[in-house]
């Protein structure tokens, strides 16, 4: 197992990722019966041409084994300071021994420092936490989000 790490362009490999996007849907998402997954790729592609969105990938090889994607831009309530929050982060099951995931995050951190990125945010899904991967790598806990399926389409 040769993994590399790098920065790439949704447009470029989101008919690779479908593949991965459904299977961290199945493994990860609530309220599936009343939320489908339907990305909008087109969107992401306006965000990433924008500059606001930053695709990272894990590689073995050819094959797309992760992704972490985040959005990056001036906080609104600290407008001196760049944060990046993440949108999705996944690694296939089969990778997640070993250093694949800590690889992928600490390659993300350096491209975002070089960006000037101040603050890197990650979400975890507390029903699917890897605290201690991030604890590991420096992170503190800093906030808690409450959900709740409310109807509407």
């Amino acid at each position: 197992m040769t993994v590399s790490y790098q920065q790439e362009f949704t447009a470029t490999i989101a008919s690779e990722m479908k593949k991965l996007v459904e299977d961290h849907w199945e493994e990860i998402a609530l309220n599936k019966e009343r939320i489908r997954l339907n990305p909008d790729w087109d969107g992401y592609v306006r965000l990433e041409e924008s500059g606001i969105l930053k695709c990272f990938t894990a590689r073995d090889g050819q094959v797309l084994v992760g992704y972490f994607i985040v959005f990056c831009r001036p906080h609104i309530h600290y407008m001196d300071h760049v944060f990046a929050v993440n949108d999705v982060i996944y690694l296939r099951p089969d990778y997640r021994r070993g250093r694949t995931g800590i690889g992928l995050i600490r390659f993300a951190e350096r491209c975002l420092a070089d960006d000037g990125v101040s603050v890197l945010l990650i979400n975890t899904k507390a029903h699917r936490p890897f605290d201690a991967v991030l604890e590991r790598l420096g992170f503190s806990l800093t906030e808690r989000v409450y959900g709740k399926y409310i109807g509407g389409n």
